[in-house]
């Protein structure tokens, strides 16, 4: 099942009217062309738009022996070392697709992450886990310098080769990195360490569907076929030639635009299953990423509803009508329960007895989009048919070749995060970095004491 762009609710508050909407057609088209033509900024690292239709069946067959390899030592814990786009696409599918008590079933093996912050705590606590569980790792790091995976994958390979000593540890060690160059590539080289490569043309943030994010989906237990089929199919459904009026990314890209050129600078990515908590957390950087630059961007935020309902919810029905909603309905849960009936009906809910919970759930989900259209914050939803790894294979294309539309429709280079440096520096110059001497000297001068 295709995903459905809805936009109904953004229509029918005159936040987006037809006329304005068509206008869009030969721009979104034409920014979908450059993607595939190579002809937009950033055409460097436009891997990822053909890339679910370049895995082949040796490729999967590779990282499915992997996977198999690993289980296979009967670990308790996969450790993944990798920051941004190293680790958030597989975090997003792993736990889409995850029962989501796992952790307390003991099912195995659990995927745990690493390199992704630079909490003492957190290091010292995963090493404690670590003592008392049977555990691998990969390392994921394109120059094998960034600071906080190369801080943790440190620490972690030290405790692993005394834990089962050289040899072994060598084993239970994948590394995900550049194809030539870079310090964890010197490294897997002289160590004989599984290697896999990342593209040189893919960013971290568009990664998902090479070994950055299949190896460790895939020692999860996931199909990672299914997900890629899914992607490959909503790669055909947003293809170049595809008209806007049958493509959903160019319209979700046309739609986001409008909004944007109306003053919604703020973006709320909502979603009524949890299990898509931290798919918002990967959408949030791919767009932030993205987009933010030169002055210019909507901001990625995202809510869990009906939770945050309780806490965000006043806000958005009436602060400042600076933002818009994308809401991701998922139409069919995996499980189901019927709400029974109670003789005293002390909480007053019999009017729902023999009715499913996910009814409550779509009435709480249709009751705050209209409610938030009514309080001026346009909707625009998007449906999938359930949570499994063809349906999400699809959604990640999906905002992936928006987000590449989207960038070009308000002229930025979807594919740089030079901002990103910025905060790099002053950590290395603050740090004492060797090369830094300069950048060392001018920042102390501007700490007050």
């Amino acid at each position: 099942m295709k995903i459905i762009l809805d936009k109904a609710f953004a229509k029918a508050s005159g936040f987006i009217s037809p006329d304005v909407f068509k206008t869009y057609k030969n721009p979104a088209e034409e920014m979908n062309k450059a993607l595939h033509n190579k002809s937009g900024r950033g055409s460097d690292f436009l891997g990822w738009v053909n890339l679910p239709n370049e895995i082949d069946n040796a490729f999967l067959n590779n990282i499915e022996e992997t996977a198999k390899t690993i289980r296979a030592k009967k670990i308790d814990v996969y450790v993944v070392i990798g920051i941004g786009g190293s680790y958030l696409g597989a975090k997003a599918v792993i736990d889409a697709l995850s029962d989501s008590f796992s952790h307390l079933k003991g099912d195995k093996p659990a995927i745990l992450f690493a390199g992704h912050n630079i909490g003492e705590d957190y290091i010292a606590e995963l090493r404690d886990l670590l003592k008392t569980k049977e555990w691998a790792i990969c390392v994921i790091s394109k120059s094998g310098t960034t600071t906080e995976p190369a801080l943790a994958f440190r620490i972690l390979k030290q405790d692993l080769e005394d834990r089962y000593g050289k040899a072994e540890a060598v084993s239970r060690i994948c590394a995900v990195t550049d194809a030539k160059k870079g310090a964890l590539k010197t490294l897997a080289n002289e160590e004989g360490y599984k290697t896999y490569i990342i593209p040189d043309d893919v960013g971290g943030r568009y990664s998902v569907l090479t070994p950055v994010g299949l190896i460790a989906i895939a020692i999860a237990g996931f199909d990672i076929r299914a997900l890629v089929k899914g992607a490959q199919d909503m790669a055909k459904a947003t293809a170049a030639e595809v008209a806007f009026e049958k493509n959903p990314a160019c319209q979700y890209a046309a739609a986001r635009h409008i909004l944007y050129s109306e003053g919604k600078k703020i973006e709320i990515l909502v979603n009524y299953q949890p299990k898509l908590h931290f798919m918002s957390e990967w959408w949030k950087q791919l767009y932030g990423e993205s987009e933010g630059k030169n002055g210019k961007g909507i901001f990625p935020a995202a809510v869990d509803f009906s939770t945050d309902l309780h806490s965000m919810g006043q806000y958005i029905q009436e602060g400042e009508r600076i933002l818009f909603e994308t809401v991701i309905s998922v139409a069919n849960p995996n499980r189901e329960i019927l709400i029974t009936e109670d003789k005293a009906n002390l909480d007053k809910l019999n009017f729902l007895a023999g009715k499913r919970v996910d009814y409550v759930n779509k009435m709480a989900e249709l009751g705050t989009q209209i409610a938030h259209v009514d309080g001026d914050v346009p909707n625009i939803r998007i449906e999938i048919d359930k949570l499994d790894e063809y349906n999400l294979g699809q959604l990640i294309y999906f905002f992936e070749k928006a987000c590449g539309i989207s960038g070009y429709l308000i002229n930025v280079n979807p594919f740089d995060q030079p901002g990103v440096e910025a905060y790099k520096k002053n950590m290395f110059a603050l740090l004492g970095k060797p090369g830094f001497e300069t950048e060392t000297a001018m920042i102390k001068g501007r700490i007050v004491k």
